[in-house]
């Protein structure tokens, strides 16, 4: 076995002396993308936690919480219980928008009986908004803002349930006037179900929970979750609202970067200790179909609708330049050139030495994993031994991000020749086509 080992090692350095341009394929994707995010990311994860803990609101305003809903049926209650149960000493609105309510009768009555339930509830009131026509998620948090009667509105997924002190860690960030807008964590529910759902776990953690808090104590947190993002009202009309086509998490982001810009004092925030839990796709089939669209979403967003916009005029040297090396280089131009480079080695080198190149590969991302997860458990989780069960998971952890790039090449490729966002079930067929073309 040690001989093996020498000799694949022996014939590896050969072959890499003899085809030294593959270093010039390789090492400049770690070095140059991969290694300056991950420190971009540590570094920004120590200098939050450098600020921990902050102290407790002294004001508590009034909330405003849209619950965009088609599908859910009795899974809305949860919802709406953990929000009515949030430790929160301030008015709670809730505003239960249905989409679609006329066929969607399950979820509607549930909201109704889920309002008579706490109607009785001290400082919370509970309000059901059916759209009887269904439009999609876009026209149901423009309805739920147009109703919205305090500053701050939330909006999260009909079937997000939260920490009973999501509310006050998510406030804590808007005692700053200048904050407009704020992500909040997002965890998986169902984790304990297969391989898949904890992988997904370990990406939840790792890119979501660790990866903005840093990204955002630099100032450019690449995106507010429309799952779970709140926001200071009269900046989110002064934006516009949300816009029609898919990826309208993005999109807003982008305009809240662009209004960053025009008003210098205000900023985008995360909060990584404000949770809120979701299931995730529990097949492969659920998850490759849910990274479709998600990823294909990217390339719609900066190659087509913001193209003009993706200036350091309109978002600052900062967000540009990030978006530039992580919105477009990492996420959408790597892929693709990963599975090109993949290919090549497969093509043209054998097989020994393809096994021994992917294999220095696995060990330089298993240490920066470990490194990020270390990091995560020590400084930003809440849930230090929940977290810790799944740390012998991580040795495969790798090959799902691999595998998860691939489905971001296939993706890209998709939607430049689809046009797959105009595929969304985010919306109906009539709302998505009748959007202007980009």
């Amino acid at each position: 076995m040690i001989m093996d080992s020498f000799q694949l090692t022996s014939i590896t350095i050969t072959l890499l002396k003899e085809h030294s341009i593959l270093w010039l394929q390789l090492i400049p994707m770690l070095i140059v993308v991969e290694l300056p995010l991950s420190l971009l990311v540590l570094t920004g994860i120590f200098r939050w936690a450098y600020h921990q803990p902050t102290p407790l609101p002294t004001h508590y305003p009034s909330l405003s919480f849209m619950i965009v809903c088609y599908g859910e049926g009795d899974a809305i209650t949860v919802s709406i219980d953990t929000l009515v149960e949030q430790i929160y000493p301030g008015n709670i609105e809730i505003l239960v928008i249905v989409d679609g309510a006329s066929q969607n009768q399950h979820t509607y009555h549930a909201a109704i009986r889920a309002k008579k339930k706490h109607k009785k509830r001290r400082l919370r009131t509970i309000r059901v908004l059916p759209k009887w026509q269904r439009g999609g998620r876009v026209s149901s948090c423009n309805a739920g803002l147009s109703q919205a009667k305090n500053d701050i509105v939330f909006a999260i997924d009909g079937d997000t349930s939260f920490d009973n002190n999501m509310a006050i860690e998510m406030v804590n960030n808007f005692t700053d006037p200048n904050i407009i807008g704020s992500g909040g964590t997002l965890r998986v529910r169902n984790w304990r179900t297969n391989f898949i759902t904890r992988m997904q776990a370990l990406e939840y953690m790792m890119s979501i929970q660790a990866g903005k808090t840093g990204m955002a104590a630099w100032g450019v947190l690449n995106n507010i979750s429309g799952a779970f993002g709140a926001f200071r009202k009269d900046a989110l009309r002064q934006v516009g609202g949300w816009d029609t086509h898919t990826a309208e998490d993005l999109d807003l982001t982008m305009r809240l970067k662009q209004y960053k810009k025009r008003y210098p004092k205000s900023d985008v925030a995360f909060s990584p200790l404000a949770v809120g839990h979701t299931d995730v796709p529990d097949t492969l089939k659920g998850i490759v179909m849910q990274r479709l669209r998600w990823d294909g979403d990217l390339l719609f967003i900066f190659f087509r609708k913001h193209r003009q916009g993706l200036t350091p005029r309109l978002l600052g040297w900062g967000n540009f330049l990030f978006i530039l090396v992580y919105g477009i280089l990492q996420n959408i131009l790597m892929p693709l050139l990963i599975f090109g480079y993949t290919l090549f080695l497969f093509a043209q080198y054998p097989l020994t030495f393809v096994f021994a190149i992917l294999l220095t590969l696995y060990f330089v991302y298993m240490v920066m994993i470990i490194i990020h997860f270390v990091v995560f458990i020590g400084l930003v989780s809440e849930r230090k031994y929940a977290d810790t069960t799944l740390i012998g998971w991580l040795p495969v952890y790798p090959f799902f991000a691999f595998f998860m790039r691939l489905v971001t090449a296939f993706s890209m490729i998709n939607e430049l020749v689809r046009r797959s966002h105009e595929e969304s079930g985010m919306a109906p067929w009539w709302v998505l086509k009748r959007g202007k073309k980009f």
